[in-house]
């Protein structure tokens, strides 16, 4: 593969089912309240009074599938002190040298998302790697493997922006221009902005 590599999120097929999230935290044996993957409900919404004991339902709920973006100018390789925090040339790829990471969590304060995750028993920042030894072995990453529904992709950023179009900015999610995340989500209809 060549270029920057990047997730493509089907939301609108998403149910929820945790399981991308699982793979990812059973792949990298993470401790109790560390997730490189998180999969989050998005709810709000309410009812509208329209008269007679009617009611207009305006509720919604949907789901979101995140990791680390990958970002093309990820806030968290800037402001890592010791060059733990670094991004691959040939893929885009941020993922932590161990041996270099103190642990002062610059990176976890730095990212908009939320991907870097701090481990109180080894004293250091771990997150999503893309699974790069599975990449290296022609494998999938685990979360796109593991996906029931097939909501999850990933490859060069410009071949998935022709296969699925799609979008970095959904409702929920913060302003991508800062960061530009290789992410392209096809959204629900309830997360597409404008609605």
């Amino acid at each position: 593969m060549a270029g920057q590599l990047g997730f493509h999120v089907q939301q609108d097929r998403c149910i929820g089912c945790f399981t991308c999230q699982i793979a990812c935290k059973d792949k990298n044996d993470l401790e109790v309240g560390q997730l490189f993957r998180r999969v989050r409900e998005i709810a709000g919404g309410g009812y509208t009074e329209t008269g007679n004991n009617a009611f207009r339902a305006d509720v919604y709920a949907y789901w979101i599938s995140l990791s680390c973006n990958h970002c093309q100018d990820p806030p968290c390789v800037k402001n890592c002190p010791t060059g733990a925090m670094q991004k691959r040339p040939e893929d885009g790829i941020v993922f932590v040298d161990q041996n270099k990471c103190i642990g002062c969590r610059y990176c976890v304060w730095s990212c908009p998302y939320g991907a870097p995750q701090y481990n109180p028993q080894i004293g250091k920042v771990g997150k999503c790697d893309f699974c790069r030894d599975l990449l290296a072995k022609g494998e999938q990453p685990a979360c796109v493997a593991a996906c029931p529904m097939r909501v999850l992709d990933f490859g060069p950023l410009d071949e998935l922006k022709k296969k699925y179009g799609g979008t970095n900015q959904i409702k929920g999610l913060p302003d991508p221009n800062t960061t530009k995340p290789s992410i392209l989500i096809t959204p629900h209809r309830d997360a597409a902005l404008g609605k």
